[in-house]
This record gives structure tokens, sequence and C-alpha cells, in this order.
């Protein structure tokens, strides 16, 4: 009779691709898709659906699915106040080829948020791309982009360019990837004071 090897037949956890992030409202969503639609157009990449634009504040990756109640607690003790996100500035990260949005000014209220959202998973004992280092809060608008010699002006668009975005809460969202994208379904909204 041979004994089977410790742990061989103990199904793995069934898991949750998440993340914590900011959700814009629906129109700023748009205007932020429409940037996106246009320069993917005039310079190729694959634009960001409007359905899935957000700001990541803290990005999970797979974690167990029995978890989430506790990552969920861990949002409901994080306190932040209500700020104002002024979207004005463009921007292409050539090692990642990717063009985004963001401000130019980071509010201190996200900041804060930001800074308080991290320590409050490292304290729950939760890992993954949870830095600490600079925080770039920005808006993934075309990823997959070549510009040589990027010239962004224009890109905005008027009237609409820059964007104001109110900021009344943050989400944990789960992601799940297709061939036609990630799509996002929001498992909890936190309230911002």
């Amino acid at each position: 009779m041979s004994a089977e090897p410790p742990g061989k037949n103990q199904e793995r956890p069934v898991t949750a691709r998440v993340f914590f992030a900011l959700h814009p409202p629906e129109t700023v969503a748009t205007a932020l898709a429409e940037v996106a639609r246009r320069t993917a157009e005039r310079q190729g990449g694959r634009p960001t659906r409007g359905d899935t634009i957000h700001l990541t504040l803290a990005f999970l990756g797979d974690i167990p699915v029995a978890e989430l109640p506790r990552l969920q607690a861990v949002g409901d003790r994080v306190r932040g106040a209500l700020f104002s996100l002024r979207i004005d500035r463009l921007d292409y990260w050539r090692h990642k080829r990717l063009l985004w949005a963001g401000p130019s000014e980071v509010p201190r209220c996200l900041r804060d948020l930001h800074k308080q959202l991290l320590a409050a998973l490292a304290e729950s004992g939760f890992r993954g791309d949870l830095k600490g280092g600079e925080f770039t809060p920005h808006i993934t608008l075309v990823r997959h982009v070549s510009l040589e010699n990027p010239d962004l002006t224009g890109l905005g668009g008027d009237p609409t360019w820059p964007l104001d975005w109110p900021c009344s809460s943050f989400a944990l969202l789960r992601s799940e990837l297709s061939s036609a994208g990630p799509n996002y379904t929001l498992l909890r909204t936190f309230t911002l004071a």
C-alpha cells in the first residue's frame, strides 16, 4: 500500500482577482473613454472601455474567495475624506506602452486614502502590489500604443477637458479577464465622509 504525498489530493482554493479603486461618475468615464478611442484610432493600441475606467488604489491579485469578507472588513475600517480630482494631465509610459490620464496635482485626501488603505491591508496580512513608494494616481486609457514622439496636445478635446471628478467613495472590485478585455464586478462600495 503506497501513501500519497501530503496535500496531493487537496484542492486549491477558488480565487478572485481583486483591487481597490476609485470609480468615476459616468460623465467622466464617458469623456475619458472618448479620449482613449480617439487616441487608439490615431496611434493604435487597445482603448479602455468606459465601463472599466477607474483609478487603482491597491491591486491585490488573486486571493481566496473565502478571504473576501475579511478584505471587505479592511475597506470598512478605512476612513477617508471627500475630495475632488481634476483630471488635467495626459502622459505616456514608454516602458509599458501605456497612455494614461491623471491629476497634475494630487489632492492630499487622495494621498491619505491611499496610505491608510495600504497600511490597513498590510496590518491584516494581505499581500499583493502594495508598494509604499511614490504613488502616481493614473487612469489607463490606451494599452499597447506606440508613441515615438508623443504629442499629447489636443487629445483631451474641448469643451470637456480638463475633467472634474468628485470622489465620494472607493470600491472593491473583482476583475475577470476575457479576450475582449477585463470585466469588473463591484463587490463593495466604501463611503468617504
